[in-house]
């Protein structure tokens, strides 16, 4: 097993996705991070069924930044209490770890 999480959350456009997506890794909180949707999302809020589209984003970063990077999301989420989830990766290449761990523990700029 590694160090390494993806970390993931949901918006309600594609906009927000990108920029939460872009404004975590230029920070250094994150290596990489992916965009996917729409997706059909289904959900209790405030004691209503609801339903609609989200966006998907997804990051892969290190167990010690996560805290970090799980404060910036929910700081800068248009959402009060956005769903911020994170799963270990079991098995991951050596080169990508070594990859991941040097881009989180050094700010990059956009060149990586």
């Amino acid at each position: 097993m590694t160090d390494l999480l993806t970390v993931s959350t949901a918006t309600p456009t594609r906009e927000a996705a990108l920029q939460l997506a872009e404004s975590a890794i230029t920070a250094g909180l994150a290596a990489g991070g992916q965009v996917a949707g729409p997706v059909a999302s289904f959900f209790w809020h405030n004691g209503e069924f609801g339903q609609g589209e989200e966006w998907t984003v997804s990051f892969k970063t290190t167990a010690a930044r996560y805290a970090d990077l799980e404060a910036h999301l929910v700081e800068h989420h248009e959402w009060q209490n956005p769903e911020v989830t994170a799963v270990p990766l079991a098995r991951v290449s050596a080169a990508y770890v070594e990859w991941v761990e040097r881009i989180t523990t050094q700010k990059v700029a956009h060149g990586g």
